[in-house]
């Protein structure tokens, strides 16, 4: 036979059996496709190299406190560059600003808009290796004082804010906060995004010191590229042995170094959540493969006799093993093809439901490397599902199968395995879906989680400040009381206060240590840190936050009276834990505050933890610089008063911008984005790995009834009730159901734990979701075989005696 005619009967072969083929093919497409996509976001996330020279020998470097109460402390200036100068595990070392990637006005010609900039020293990219895309990148000459204003743009800057026109080269930009203009002069490649967000870089010294000379006022985070033979480890001992210099000041000789690779501080906590889908992925191809693996086994079963008919008629065997691979071969080219469009698709889905800001987001695509592992799954499912049911049904004794008739019933052997396939399908399918469940109620109770404060009508305003003009606390403070005062005047504004920071911001915003009443210098070092936030009287009202005892701030509360704070019940437990807090007395930079209130620990800066906070009052303020955020309570939609805000801004303060507004829901999207993702992409999983188990024991049955409907036949005939025919049917599927539960549950108990790093306030063993799975399945489960013990039932005995043939 020629490979002509093998391949036109195998296609017409399939053409006789539609829906086994159809299902065949779209099992294979949803375990393959699903799985293409999963390999596609990995490699963009994981696996492929970043834009740098040799990244494993990158690592990024602070500091933080020894007793755990900071865990990311940044140097000065001096003691960067000092460190950078003595350091022998790192052959070059480059500074970046601590505050990462901060928003900034900047005016286009006409146009105004907002960009997140980041400051480094001007051999950044020379450290990390990276060259433009077009254009020159930073370099030294650019980082000293004096230098012309420089900024380079980020690939998906210069692609999303100029279109990517190669003649955005020597452009300028206005920066609102110093009224600068700025030179674009390169553009870096794709995938490069740090710090985190970032749109353009800038070098540090001409930006930073031409306002704050001090240079110890600078914040500084190290990028280093470690010299020949020595490890992360070694710059990680190197740098804690600096910090702990006997010349050094007892707050850095408190500090230990903090090393990261460049890689894994780039990806963050994005590669625990795709190893989890990665892992979900492969257990729902493996269900696939294993459903269509049943649907040839019983397929070969049932065309034993055909097999045996033609080989009697004098078909050589390999001719017939030939056919019976083309047509699976055919199945797993189908199924591949198909599941590369799906694959497509479900890329695009990513993408969409991708949490904003997520690192290297713009790599993922599918890419060639991702079809090369779609061709390779195939090519293994080829060799799976058409090699060896082939040359099994083959082999099949010609004598003993002519002898056969067309109803005879498979072995108990070739029963059992395909049964204990089904079985694995509902374990492997109740290992997804218990993840998907403790995933999907993590969400719902982060999403839904008390933040002690009314977030409608909320809105956050980033001002942007021109530097040159307000260079000091006095001035900033001035601004700031005019334009609250302005504000509180605008209708539709109903409460106005500065914050120290945008909600969520963790550890970006201000914390400090404070000092109790009779306290050792010792004692008080090892007290844990507390958000502190710099407000006026308004601030309660704004967010509606109650007080528990004593009094809030109020207008009283100014220069001259006697310096008051407010704290929250965190603090009052820690530092007065039986004891009644209000009048008690707190110290903090040579300054004694008296506490006159308590109030909720609030959910402002981390979703995940209610933390505790220290509020200030803004009139009595102590800090060098004054908040530039500010909460806004309106009257109606938040975002319906940011033009009045803008116009306010506009016409009663000089060298203010309206940097960045948005309702509080908005910066809500931010926590909850990465586990809105797993949730999703998991509950998909967990459907069609639901689906495909059910779709198992369906076929299992409809086997089962098939295979034995001269034995049901016969108990119809001798009296057997229809519902007790049922029961048997019933009874068998749900018997392989609770084996494959049963085992499933199991294996989460020892799994689920990997999951401890994504879940929120429950357990990776929680009983209520495992259980809650269990029933779920085994409901499909009687659903799934009630179709066919519906079908048994109604076995006319007469028709199944003359069957035996």
């Amino acid at each position: 036979m020629s490979p002509g005619p093998t391949v036109r009967s195998s296609v017409r072969s399939l053409v006789r059996a539609p829906a086994f083929a159809v299902t065949a093919i779209l099992t294979l497409a949803l375990g393959i496709g699903l799985s293409t996509a999963v390999f596609t976001v990995a490699d963009a996330l994981l696996l492929r190299k970043l834009p740098v020279l040799a990244q494993d020998r990158l690592v990024t470097l602070w500091g933080a406190k020894r007793d755990g109460s900071i865990d990311n402390w940044p140097l000065n200036l001096s003691q960067a560059r000092e460190y950078a100068a003595q350091s022998r595990t790192l052959e070059a070392v480059a500074l970046v600003d601590y505050y990462g990637a901060l928003p900034v006005p900047i005016r286009d010609g006409d146009r105004e808009s907002r960009l997140r900039g980041a400051l480094v020293s001007g051999n950044y990219f020379d450290v990390l290796g990276t060259r433009p895309t077009i254009g020159r990148a930073l370099g030294p000459s650019d980082d000293v004082v004096g230098a012309a204003p420089v900024i380079v743009l980020s690939h998906a800057t210069w692609q999303r804010q100029f279109g990517g026109d190669p003649r955005v080269i020597g452009k300028q930009i206005t920066m609102q906060s110093d009224g600068g203009a700025y030179t674009i002069v390169g553009v870096m490649p794709r995938g490069l995004e740090y710090p985190s967000g970032v749109d353009f870089w800038g070098p540090y010294t001409p930006t930073r010191l031409r306002t704050a000379k001090d240079s110890g006022l600078a914040a500084l985070d190290l990028v280093g590229r470690l010299a020949p033979g020595t490890t992360q480890a070694n710059a990680e001992a190197e740098l804690t042995a600096y910090f702990g210099r006997p010349d050094a000041s007892p707050w850095s000789r408190a500090l230990r170094a903090v090393a990261h690779s460049f890689p894994r501080t780039i990806l963050g906590n994005v590669r625990p959540a795709t190893l989890i889908v990665g892992a979900a992925a492969a257990v729902l191809l493996l269900i696939s493969c294993i459903n269509v693996a049943n649907l040839l086994l019983v397929r070969g079963l049932a065309r034993r006799r055909e097999i045996a008919v033609r080989t009697a008629l004098g078909a050589a065997r390999s001719q017939v093993a030939m056919q019976l691979f083309i047509e699976n071969a055919l199945l797993a080219i189908a199924g591949g093809a198909l599941g590369v469009m799906f694959a497509a698709g479900a890329v695009k889905g990513f993408v969409a439901f991708a949490p904003a800001g997520l690192p290297l987001i713009e790599r993922v695509e599918l890419n060639f490397a991702a079809l090369t592992g779609a061709i390779g799954i195939t090519a293994l499912a080829m060799l799976i599902f058409g090699l060896a049911p082939a040359l099994l049904s083959a082999h099949a004794d010609v004598q003993i199968e002519l002898r056969s008739g067309p109803g005879q019933s498979a072995s108990r052997g070739s029963r059992l395995v395909r049964e204990g396939l089904v079985a694995t399908q509902a374990a492997l399918a109740i290992l997804v879906l218990s993840a998907a469940a403790l995933i999907g109620r993590s969400y719902l109770r982060l999403q839904n989680a008390d933040l002690a404060f009314e977030s409608s009508h909320l809105l956050v305003a980033e001002l942007g400040l021109r530097y040159d003009q307000y260079d000091g606390l006095s001035k900033q403070l001035t601004m700031l009381r005019g334009l609250l005062t302005a504000l509180r005047a605008t209708p539709g504004i109903r409460n106005v206060s500065p914050v120290v920071a945008v909600p969520f911001s963790g550890t970006s915003g201000w914390t400090g240590r404070a000092a109790v009443d009779g306290q050792s210098p010792e004692d008080a070092a090892k007290n844990p840190t507390f958000n502190m936030e710099l407000v006026t009287p308004d601030y309660f009202d704004t967010f509606g936050l109650s007080v528990v005892r004593g009094r809030r701030l109020t207008d009283a509360d100014r220069q001259g009276a006697e310096p008051v704070v407010v704290i929250s019940e965190a603090v009052a437990r820690r530092y007065w834990p039986s004891q009644n807090s209000i009048g008690k007395r707190l110290s903090m930079d040579g300054n004694t505050l008296t506490v006159v209130g308590i109030v909720p620990d609030t959910r402002y800066r981390d979703l995940r933890e209610a933390s505790g906070s220290v509020y200030f009052p803004l009139a009595q303020s102590f800090f060098p610089f004054a908040p530039t955020t500010l909460a806004i309570r309106t009257a109606g939609p938040p975002t319906e008063m940011v033009q009045a805000i803008r116009q306010v801004i506009r016409q009663t303060t000089s060298g203010v911008s309206l940097a960045n507004a948005a309702a509080f829901d908005t910066h809500m999207r931010g926590p909850l984005a990465q586990p809105r993702l797993n949730a999703f992409v998991l509950t998909v999983f967990a459907i069609a790995a639901t689906m495909l188990a059910a779709i198992g024991l369906f076929g299992a049955m409809s086997t089962l009834v098939r295979q034995r409907t001269r034995e049901l036949g016969i108990r119809l005939a001798l009296g057997a009730a229809p519902s007790d025919v049922r029961s048997i049917v019933v009874g068998r599927g749900l018997a392989i159901a609770a084996i494959g539960v049963s085992t499933g549950l199991a294996g989460a108990l020892l799994l689920n734990g990997f999951l401890s790093s994504l879940l929120y306030e429950i357990r990776p063993t929680d009983w209520l979701t495992l259980g809650g799975v269990g029933v779920l399945l085994m409901t499909i489960a009687l659903v799934a075989t009630s179709i066919p013990a519906r079908a048994s039932a109604r076995i006319d005995p007469v028709i199944a005696l003359r069957s035996e043939g």
